[in-house]
């Protein structure tokens, strides 16, 4: 599997408030496996984590969203927590490059509240997901089939629910990303 993830990039769009677990852990994850990885926010400046309780450290950020494109990655991972989807959610840029990595096939992995960012999205339509269980209605309501696993793959869209779930959501990430571009993948 190594050498099908040798020189793939993957890009993390997160903003002030993710769960500080749900991008440390794949973040890790990814660069073990050889994959380059790149913080892209809407902030110039490094993103402040949420660490289950409180505010945890600050991220560097690699690259503005402005100035990002899903042609720069093979991948897309959503972290979490509640204050960073919410406000990615909002944010029409954001939709737009959450958008074109489905309309490219490519690999999309979103865990805990960032289905709320899928939603805005209008990508999940008819797709099998997984989120926390307190967006499992939002999911519903916006024509997705939720279900209670620890990670769900439908045709490169990735979810789980929690970060007790990052050890199957990364293997399962890292698993898409090898295979490359999913034509079943869509918006």
């Amino acid at each position: 599997m190594a050498q099908q993830l040798q020189g793939k990039r993957v890009a993390i769009l997160a903003t002030h408030g993710f769960e500080e677990s749900e991008l440390a852990v794949p973040r890790a994850a990814l660069q073990q496996a050889g994959v380059e990885v790149h913080i892209v926010s809407p902030q110039k400046d490094g993103i402040r984590a949420w660490a289950e309780t409180d505010w945890g450290d600050t991220y560097q950020v690699d690259k503005l969203l402005s100035e990002a494109s899903e042609h720069d990655y093979h991948g897309l991972v959503l972290p979490g927590g509640l204050f960073n989807p919410d406000t990615l959610r909002q944010d029409g840029t954001a939709l737009n490059f959450v958008r074109a990595f489905f309309q490219a096939h490519k690999p999309v992995a979103a865990i805990c509240h960032a289905p709320w960012v899928l939603i805005n999205a209008g990508v999940v339509e008819g797709r099998r997901m997984t989120s926390y269980p307190s967006v499992a209605e939002d999911l519903k309501n916006a024509g997705a089939q939720w279900e209670d696993s620890a990670v769900v793959c439908d045709s490169a869209l990735i979810t789980s629910r929690t970060p007790e779930d990052l050890d199957a959501f990364n293997a399962k990430l890292i698993e898409e990303l090898a295979e490359g571009k999913h034509q079943h993948q869509h918006a």
